[in-house]
C-alpha cells in the first residue's frame, strides 16, 4: 500500500527545465539509512532507551538488527558530516558487549500515530513522541523504463527513519517545453525552510558527500509500457534545494528511447540525515495558456535565477 504525502499542486504549471541527469547511487549515510535489500516480515520495536530493533528475514535467514544515536537531520554544511545510526548486525554483540540483547529487548514503543507516508511498510511512536518509521521501495531501477537486468536494479531497500520535527517538504508543479510538446516538472526539496543540497558530484550526477540528494522519478503507463517504470533521478541543487527536469527522447547506447509522458508522475526522494523518504503524486493537464502563463510566474518565484533551469 502507498500512501502519498507532501505538497502538490495540479494546477500550477511552469515553462521549465533542464533534463536531468542519469545516475545510480550508491548507498550512504547521511540518510534514511539503508538496513537491507528484499527484506520480509519486518516487525520494529524500539525500547526506553532509544534502541531499535528490526526483526526480519532476508535471503533466508532471520536478521536482528540495533540502530540507535540519531534523530531528524543537519543543515547542509561543507566539510560537515550529516546525522547517521549507529547500526548493530548482530542482535547486540556489537553495542552491548557481546550478549545477545535482542533476546531480552523490551518493546515501549507505541502504535504510528504520525504523518501518512509513502512506501511505509513499519512504525511506531516512541516513548518521548519522536517517530521511528521503515519504508520499502526501488530506487535503483534503470531509467528511460529499461527493464532492470541485475539484482542490485530489482531490489528492494529497506529504509530506516527517525524524527521528531516536521517532515521534508517536496514541492513539484508540473509544466510543458516549447508549448504542449513535452511535459516537464519543476521544484523544491527542504526541511525546516532550508535547500537539501550537495556541494560535489560526479559527471554522472552521483553525490560525492552525505548532504546531495537525487529526485527519483517515475511515469505510469506511458511509452515504456503498462504500469510504473522508472523515468530519471536528477540532484537538487545549491543553495535552495531547487530542481527541473525534462521529459525528452534519450539515447541510451545508441538506442532511442520513447518520450516518457505518462498519465501519472510519482518523485520519491531520500530523506535528509535520518528523516523518512518523501512522495509525491501528480496528474498532468492538456496544454493551456493561460495556465503555462500562470507556470511562467511560479518558475520565477520557485526557481529564481537558479541557472541550471532555463525555459524553452
Amino acid at each position: 500500500m502507498m500512501l502519498w504525502r507532501s505538497r502538490v499542486s495540479r494546477h500550477l504549471f511552469l515553462l521549465a527545465c533542464l533534463a536531468g541527469l542519469a545516475v545510480y547511487l550508491a548507498p550512504g549515510a547521511g540518510a534514511s539509512e539503508l538496513i537491507d535489500r528484499n527484506a520480509s516480515q519486518v516487525r520494529l520495536a524500539v525500547n526506553k532507551q532509544g534502541v531499535a530493533l528490526l526483526t526480519y528475514k532476508a535471503k533466508g535467514k532471520g536478521k536482528h538488527v540495533l540502530a540507535k544515536g540519531a534523530i531528524n537531520a543537519l543543515p547542509p554544511t561543507q566539510g560537515g558530516s550529516q546525522v547517521e545510526f549507529k547500526i548493530d548486525y548482530t542482535g547486540g554483540w556489537g553495542f552491548f558487549h557481546k550478549s545477545k540483547y535482542w533476546k531480552t529487548f523490551k518493546n515501549a514503543c507505541a502504535p504510528y500515530d504520525g504523518p501518512t507516508l509513502a512506501w511505509l511498510i513499519a512504525g511506531c511512536t516512541a516513548p518521548d513522541g519522536s517517530y521511528w518509521v521503515v519504508q520499502k521501495w526501488q530506487r535503483m531501477l534503470p531509467n528511460y523504463g529499461l527493464p532492470p537486468t541485475t539484482a542490485g536494479q530489482r531490489s528492494w531497500e529497506m529504509r530506516l527513519s527517525h524524527w521528531n520535527t516536521d517532515l521534508p517538504v517536496l514541492d513539484i508543479y508540473l509544466d510543458w517545453a516549447y508549448h504542449e510538446h513535452f511535459d516537464h516538472l519543476f521544484g523544491t526539496f527542504t526541511y525546516n525552510g532550508q535547500g537539501v543540497f550537495g556541494f560535489g558530484n560526479t559527471q554522472s550526477g552521483n553525490p560525492t558527500d552525505s548532504w546531495g540528494r537525487n529526485i527519483y522519478v517515475d511515469t505510469f503507463n506511458s511509452a515504456y509500457g503498462a504500469g510504473w517504470k522508472r523515468e530519471n533521478s536528477f540532484l537538487t541543487h545549491k543553495p535552495t534545494g531547487a530542481f527541473c527536469y525534462g521529459f525528452f527522447t534519450h539515447t541510451v547506447n545508441g538506442t532511442q528511447r520513447p518520450v516518457g509522458n505518462g498519465t501519472q508522475y510519482r518523485a520519491t526522494v531520500v530523506g535528509p540525515g535520518v528523516t523518512p523518504d518523501i512522495s509525491w503524486l501528480g496528474v498532468p493537464v492538456p496544454y493551456d495558456e493561460t495556465l503555462a502563463q500562470e507556470a511562467s510566474e511560479k518558475r520565477t518565484e520557485i526557481l529564481g535565477d537558479d541557472s541550471q533551469c532555463t525555459t524553452y
